[in-house]
C-alpha cells in the first residue's frame, strides 16, 4: 500500500471517528481554497452526525455582509469575525434543541492559496471555537500556517488534512501538548507547510501558558521559530515584525547578564543612527535563543525556559526561540518577516565563530554562507571584547580574522556589512556569563553586580540545577 493511500485511510478514519461521536456537531466555514476540511467528513460515512452547515463565502461583498468589513481578508482579524458569527448562529439556532447533549464547534479558515500568476507567499489562518463539554462556555483555538509548496492541489490537500487533524486533536489529544502538536501534524510531509503560531484561549484555558505550546512547535519541527512578546503573549512573527526594523542578539542568556543589555543598547544606538527618525520607535529588540541552548540532556527544562523568557520580558525584550544554528539562516528568516533594516548584534567571540570551518558544509562553503548573512539590509554590529590574558581591547576594526579569511573580512568591514560598535561599560567585559555561573555556584554574592535584578530568579534556579 502506498504512502499516499495510507495517508488517505488514516485521515478518513479520523473523520469517521468524529462523525460517529454523537457529542460533536458544528459548522464549517472555509474561504480561499474550497471546502477541503468539510469534504473529508462528507467522504466518510455518517457526516450528518457532525456537519450542521458548510459555507464558503468567496465573494468579498458577501463575506463582508456576513462577517463585517476587514482590512485584510487572510488575517487573524477576519478569522475571529468568522468564528464569532458562525458559532453564535449555531448556538442561537440549535442550542435549545440539542445543547444538553452536544459539544458545538465552528471550524473556520481564511486562506491564500496559489493562484494564476501568483508567486506567494501563501498562508492560512485556521481556528475552531468549541465546547469542552455540553453547555459549557466556548473555548478558542487559532493557528497560522505557511504553505511552502507552489502547487494549488498540494496546498488544498495539506489544508484538508490539517483541518481533520486539528478537530480530532482538539477532542481527543488536547490534554498533552506534545501529543496534541504531533497529532495536528499527522500524515503530512513537513516540507509542505509550517505552523508558526498556535494559541488556546477562552473557557478552561485561563491558566494555560501558550508559550509552552509555541515551544512544542519548534521542538517538534513544525516551525523554525516562535516569538514571545514582552507582555507574555505569543505572536505570529510575520504580523508582529511587519515593516519593523530589528535588533537581534543570539545567545543562551543563561543567565541573563547586564552585559547583554549593554550590548543591545549600544547596538541599538548605533543602528538607529542609520534610520530616519520616524523609524526609531518601531525598532524591536529580539533576544534569540536556539533550541539547543534550552536542552538539559535530551529534554527541555520548561521552568528554566519560562524563567529566561520572563526575565527578558520584564526588561522589555521580545524573545525568539529557533531551531537554527547557521547565522545565514537567521538572516533569511528575519527577511521573511520584514523588509526593513536588521542589525544582528555580535560579540567578538561570535564573530570569530563566523569563520569556523564547521559552517563550510553548505554548498559554496563559508563564502556562500557569509554572503547569505547580509541579505537585503542585514548587517552585523560587533561589540568590543577584552583579552583577559593580554589586556588587549579588541574591536571590529582591530579584530584579526583567520589568515585564509582576512581578505573576506576586510571586504565585509569596508563594505559596511560589519559595523564596529563603540566602547561601553568596561567592567562588564571582564566577566563572561560562564564566569558568572561559576560565581553563583561558588556562593559568591558578587554575581549580583553583573546580573539585572529581573534575572535573579533565573540565576537562583540555575544554581539549583547545577546542584
Amino acid at each position: 500500500m502506498s504512502a499516499e493511500t495510507l495517508t488517505l485511510a488514516a485521515t478518513q478514519e479520523k473523520a469517521f471517528r468524529i462523525n460517529m461521536d454523537k457529542r460533536i456537531y458544528g459548522t464549517f466555514a472555509e474561504i480561499g481554497a474550497g471546502q477541503e476540511t468539510a469534504n473529508w467528513f462528507f467522504r466518510s460515512s455518517g457526516a450528518a452526525g457532525t456537519v450542521a452547515k458548510t459555507i464558503s463565502a468567496y465573494d468579498m461583498t458577501v463575506s463582508d455582509t456576513l462577517y463585517g468589513p476587514v482590512r485584510r481578508y487572510v488575517s487573524q482579524e477576519r478569522l475571529e469575525q468568522m468564528m464569532d458569527y458562525e458559532y453564535t448562529q449555531l448556538i442561537n439556532r440549535l442550542g435549545e434543541k440539542r445543547g444538553a447533549d452536544t459539544c458545538f464547534f465552528a471550524f473556520c479558515n481564511t486562506v491564500k492559496c496559489k493562484g494564476y500568476r501568483d508567486n506567494g507567499p501563501w498562508s492560512a489562518w485556521i481556528g475552531v471555537r468549541f465546547q469542552l463539554r455540553p453547555e459549557a462556555p466556548p473555548s478558542d483555538f487559532v493557528m497560522h500556517v505557511r504553505l511552502l509548496v507552489p502547487d494549488h492541489d498540494i496546498q488544498m490537500r495539506v489544508l484538508g488534512i490539517l483541518g481533520v487533524n486539528l478537530l480530532h486533536a482538539l477532542y481527543y489529544n488536547r490534554d498533552h501538548m506534545d501529543e496534541f502538536v504531533n497529532s495536528v501534524a499527522d500524515n503530512l510531509d513537513r516540507s509542505m507547510y509550517e505552523v508558526d503560531f498556535m494559541r488556546f484561549s477562552g473557557h478552561g484555558f485561563g491558566m494555560f501558558d501558550n508559550r509552552l505550546l509555541a515551544l512544542e512547535l519548534v521542538r517538534n519541527g513544525l516551525s523554525e521559530a516562535t516569538l514571545f512578546c514582552p507582555d507574555g503573549s505569543v505572536a505570529q512573527p510575520a504580523d508582529f515584525l511587519y515593516k519593523r526594523p530589528i535588533v537581534l542578539m543570539r545567545g543562551s542568556f543563561l543567565p541573563l547578564c547586564k552585559i547583554h543589555l549593554e550590548m543591545m543598547d549600544s547596538v541599538r544606538a548605533k543602528f538607529t543612527e542609520s534610520l530616519p527618525p520616524e523609524q526609531h520607535e518601531k525598532v524591536v529588540d529580539i533576544c534569540e535563543i536556539s533550541l539547543s541552548n534550552l536542552l538539559r540532556g535530551k529534554e527541555v527544562d520548561l521552568l528554566d525556559f519560562i524563567d529566561r523568557v520572563d526575565a527578558l520580558a520584564a526588561l522589555g525584550k521580545t524573545v525568539m526561540v529557533t531551531d537554527i544554528t547557521h547565522f545565514h539562516r537567521i538572516s533569511t528568516l528575519l527577511n521573511q518577516y520584514t523588509k526593513e533594516p536588521v542589525a544582528i548584534a555580535l560579540s567578538i567571540g561570535l564573530l570569530n565563530e563566523l569563520f569556523k570551518d564547521k559552517w563550510a558544509d553548505i554548498p559554496g562553503g563559508i563564502l556562500a554562507s557569509t554572503g547569505l548573512c547580509f541579505v537585503n539590509k542585514t548587517r552585523f554590529y560587533v561589540t568590543p571584547w577584552i583579552n583577559r590574558k593580554t589586556g588587549e581591547f579588541v574591536t571590529a576594526g582591530t579584530y584579526v580574522a583567520p589568515e585564509k579569511y582576512q581578505h573576506l573580512y576586510k571586504h565585509l568591514l569596508e563594505n559596511g556589512d560589519i559595523i564596529s560598535v563603540p566602547y561601553f561599560n568596561q567592567k562588564l567585559l571582564f566577566r563572561t556569563p560562564r564566569d558568572i555561573v561559576h560565581m553563583i555556584n561558588d556562593g559568591d554574592e558578587c554575581w549580583k553586580e553583573y546580573v539585572p535584578q529581573e534575572a535573579y530568579r533565573m540565576a537562583e534556579h540555575l544554581k539549583t540545577l547545577e546542584q
